[in-house]
């Protein structure tokens, strides 16, 4: 299993959300305890090479692996997520 580690900015957005989203985040937040075996996690190119996004509706989450650590970097609603 992998530890699962919040950024400050991501807890901040996390804290942020409307209740119903915040409920939907926690429980993807435990499916990367089980990291690399995490169904719907897409990696990103780009700039963002290297870090992946998990989706719940209209938000996404992103994150990056470092060893046996899941960092999750950003969380928010998919229209302002990618600037």
């Amino acid at each position: 299993m992998a530890k699962v580690t919040l950024m400050r900015q991501a807890a901040q957005e996390l804290e942020s959300l409307p209740l119903v989203i915040h409920v939907r985040v926690l429980s993807l937040l435990e499916r990367l305890a089980y990291w690399p075996a995490v169904s719907g996690a897409k990696p990103l190119t780009g700039p963002l090479s290297g870090r992946y996004r998990l989706r719940t509706g209209d938000y996404r989450l992103q994150f990056r692996v470092q060893g046996g650590t899941v960092i999750v970097e950003k969380i928010g609603h998919r229209s302002r997520f990618y600037k």
